[in-house]
């Protein structure tokens, strides 16, 4: 086993027995080989797109399953299996039709033939003997691109996937990851070519976020900013947490007049900003953060607990049997809601569980400040600006995680100067979300954007501001410190840098699968650096 794909990697080289995350060896291998198999795939969708045969039920099949090999999304093995053999099921029906359009189907490439093997056991060896990642280039150098854009796309192809269950798609998506996996069987490619492929990852991401948002706002409404309650409502409760929204809706739909309140957890906080999620009565507040409280929160939570998407750890075994998993998520023991969506397991739980005892209050926050809100008032923004009542913008986002390190996100937002104003989004914000900032004008300081992929939403704001004082985005008083965890952080990255977006601060550890040589490349054309030991440095650095 070699994974190196997250930011927690072991040692900070990468897990070699099992993951920090909980992946096995076993799982670590089928995910390789579902990869592998997806490789096989892309060659036979590539040329079929040469003479006009696309199958948009593949296409979508493609997204998910390589989005199921992002970090913590599906750690079931008998998944896998299910996976790697519809793969080659689908390639070998495709590679039929293509040959019948008169199309090439013959190819060089192991990938492209390859047949899954019977049993599990035999699955684990065919992908522990791949060497997937290592295998991918000769040239250190070389690799380091590819498994940046590998990474990359698996998280695009979680936005795409997102995006397309509400509806959204767009072919040059599915023909860049086609042409990209199919180009990655063979190794030697130009470092120049590579860096290109790489950063179009980036472009198509910004794409795939914007269908994203499209979907998201085009069914949900713009979002408002809104108050969320962190405490308690007395009755049965369901938390969700992940990223899915189209899950809250339907869980909302059929838990209506059932007496259950519903509770978000990590990034499904911004959903309270959606007119038509908040329009539930029993759609109530937000309990706990995400990934450094999470192993005391979950088994405190007295109802039941339903995981959508990824970025949630394995669940312990002293409550596991309130937890529930949706789309992608899978873990052995666990019940699956189907696709059929039918959430009555979930809801027989919820009514048998306690719930809540007695109301209690702990304080609210504030979300829902997307672009159209923020711009919105951009007047004012402006205004604040010229009249230096607003120094600074920070951008202070990203993963959350559990390694040491990621307190200097909580320091850095605390130390701010007052003024200066801070846009947040994705999981990291909940290291500081519930900081009491006050406000400049009458404008919070402190800015909930929403999820990871509402980077879309930080762009089109920055963009508007750049446009407003007629300067480059580079040249608007504007720093990004992120933070990363896993793969949806990484494509964010390649968007911002495709975009030209320079002077990132990257933390709290650097990836381990970028080499010195392609470090050097990304510090020399965009400025990208780590987050300096203390946030006092970063700070005075910035503001001078």
């Amino acid at each position: 086993m070699f994974c190196n794909q997250c930011e927690q990697t072991a040692k900070g080289t990468g897990c070699t027995k099992i993951g920090v995350c909980g992946k096995s060896e076993d799982v670590a291998a089928l995910q390789d080989l579902l990869t592998y198999a997806v490789q096989g795939l892309a060659i036979v969708a590539v040329e079929g797109r040469k003479v006009g045969v696309v199958d948009n039920n593949i296409d979508h099949f493609s997204l998910q399953a390589i989005f199921a090999c992002l970090t913590n999304v599906d750690f079931d093995p008998l998944r896998f299996q299910s996976w790697i053999n519809t793969t080659v099921t689908y390639r070998d029906a495709l590679k039929e039709k293509v040959q019948a359009a008169g199309g090439n189907t013959e190819s060089s490439a192991p990938a492209a033939s390859y047949s899954p093997a019977a049993t599990l056991e035999e699955l684990y060896e065919q992908g522990k003997s791949l060497d997937f990642m290592n295998s991918l280039d000769d040239n250190e150098d070389l690799r380091s691109l590819k498994q940046i854009t590998v990474y990359g796309i698996r998280g695009l192809a979680a936005y795409a996937d997102h995006a397309a269950i509400l509806g959204k798609e767009d072919d040059s998506i599915y023909t860049y990851i086609y042409e990209t996996m199919a180009e990655f069987t063979n190794k030697g490619q130009d470092l120049g070519q590579l860096v290109a492929i790489t950063l179009k990852c980036g472009e198509i991401n910004l794409k795939a976020m914007e269908l994203l948002d499209a979907g998201n706002t085009g069914h949900y409404g713009h979002p408002t900013p809104t108050e969320v309650p962190l405490g308690a409502k007395a009755g049965k409760a369901i938390l969700i947490t992940g990223h899915d929204l189209k899950d809250l809706e339907l869980l909302l739909q059929q838990t209506e007049g059932k007496g259950i309140n519903i509770y978000t957890h990590g990034e499904m906080l911004p959903c309270h900003g959606y007119p038509e999620l908040k329009k539930y009565d029993h759609f109530f507040g937000h309990f706990g953060t995400a990934w450094q409280n999470q192993a005391k929160e979950f088994p405190e939570f007295p109802g039941a607990i339903l995981f959508t998407t990824n970025c949630i750890q394995k669940p312990a075994d002293t409550y596991k049997d309130n937890v529930f998993t949706t789309g992608l998520v899978g873990w052995p023991d666990l019940v699956h809601i189907g696709d059929d969506k039918d959430f009555t397991p979930v809801i027989e739980k919820a009514l048998e569980l306690p719930g809540f005892a007695a109301d209690s209050d702990k304080g609210s926050v504030l979300t829902g400040f997307a672009r159209n809100t923020v711009l919105g008032v951009a007047d004012k923004v402006i205004e604040a600006v010229k009249n230096k009542d607003i120094r600074h913008f920070f951008l202070v986002g990203g993963c959350d995680g559990a390694k040491p390190g990621r307190n200097y996100y909580t320091e850095f937002v605390e130390k701010v100067p007052e003024d200066c104003m801070i846009l947040t989004l994705a999981c990291g914000k909940f290291r500081f979300f519930d900081k009491k900032l006050g406000d400049i004008g009458g404008i919070p300081r402190l800015l909930d954007v929403g999820q990871c992929n509402d980077a879309y939403s930080a762009i089109q704001i920055a963009v508007a501001l750049a446009g407003a004082f007629e300067c480059d985005v580079n040249e608007l008083p504007l720093s990004l410190v992120l933070s990363w965890y896993e793969q949806k952080a990484v494509v964010i990255l390649l968007t911002l840098f495709s975009l030209g977006i320079k002077d990132i601060r990257l933390g709290p550890s650097l990836p381990a699968f970028i080499t010195p040589n392609v470090l050097n490349v990304l510090v020399e054309n965009f400025a990208c650096k780590p987050i300096a030991e203390t946030p006092d440095e970063d700070l005075a650095t910035i503001l001078g």
